[in-house]
């Protein structure tokens, strides 16, 4: 207990590279953040843009890829910065806020992967009742919902982080809540009780995704027009979800179980991935699949009106 400090700030230790692969990783890391908010936003001004598209689907999806925009946002800056100096620190607050904003962007794209479930699971085994059920009241509630519960979960794992820490060294190159409550120099409750309660309310949502699809799947085998409906709207979501989850999993796993005799760039790729792939090809799989988004890009890009 002598050695308790109340930090002002922390240094990531994740960046161990020469100058040269600096400035390599650093025209990369930019490439890939322009191409994210590239296909983000051309999914998103699409969306909005085209009236017809203002079905509940594709308002969630488009709510999807503004989530991805804001977990984005969270690291690329920071880091390209940390790629071109040779301190890599970050203030208290900052650390703060960075977590938040990647445990918030994480589990809102949980959340909407759930509520994009229960729209397909609706329209395509209660289609009779889809407008009814799906109307824009409810949309509206549920896309509220969708933000406002993993923001409120992650604040109050956050607010419970104490100040008086015994070390200020982060092994990683992005702050993780789990990381800066490992440096207190004594647990709490509060430590261990909310993230084991966010992890299992994040779970039953991929519990109950995972069993909207296997029912959608029995129901679809009945009807090839079903079939042909759960390959063209339900298959993408199915991409995405897997792709999250795997995602969260490996860098959970790794950050709690994983050998520290594991290469430092091979440890940045598992903790950046899912800050990398579910932003980049979310966008991707539903614009190449879906026909109303692609149409529509094609005609945007070919200069015809749809």
């Amino acid at each position: 207990m002598d050695n308790v400090t109340v930090l002002t700030f922390f240094v990531l230790s994740g960046l161990n590279y020469t100058v040269q692969h600096r400035i390599i990783m650093f025209v990369l890391t930019l490439l890939c953040y322009s191409v994210i908010w590239i296909v983000n936003a051309a999914l998103i001004i699409t969306i909005i843009v085209n009236r017809k598209l203002h079905e509940p689907m594709y308002i969630f999806l488009c709510n999807l890829c503004i989530n991805g925009l804001y977990g984005t946002a969270g690291f690329y800056p920071k880091f390209l910065m940390d790629l071109l100096s040779t301190t890599h620190v970050i203030s208290y607050a900052g650390c703060l806020l960075q977590g938040f904003v990647l445990h918030s962007s994480a589990s809102a794209d949980l959340s909407f992967l759930a509520v994009m479930a229960y729209d397909r699971y609706v329209a395509i085994c209660r289609p009779l009742v889809y407008h009814s059920v799906m109307t824009k009241q409810r949309v509206c509630v549920f896309v509220f919902f969708a933000w406002l519960i993993p923001i409120y979960l992650v604040f109050m794992g956050s607010v419970t982080i104490s100040k008086s820490l015994c070390g200020s060294h982060i092994p990683k190159i992005y702050c993780v809540n789990w990381l800066v409550n490992k440096l207190a120099c004594s647990a709490s409750i509060a430590h261990i009780a909310i993230p084991a309660f966010n992890y299992t309310f994040y779970f039953c949502h991929f519990v109950l995704i995972i069993w909207s699809y296997v029912y959608l799947i029995r129901t679809c085998l009945t009807s090839k027009e079903s079939m042909a409906k759960f390959i063209q709207t339900c298959l993408p979501h199915l991409f995405c979800l897997l792709g999250l989850v795997v995602c969260l999993l490996i860098d959970l796993l790794y950050l709690r179980f994983g050998s520290k005799d594991l290469s430092q760039s091979a440890q940045n790729f598992i903790a950046i991935e899912f800050l990398l792939i579910p932003p980049l090809f979310n966008p991707l799989i539903y614009g190449f699949k879906l026909t109303q988004i692609r149409n529509r890009i094609m005609a945007f890009l070919c200069g015809k009106h749809l």
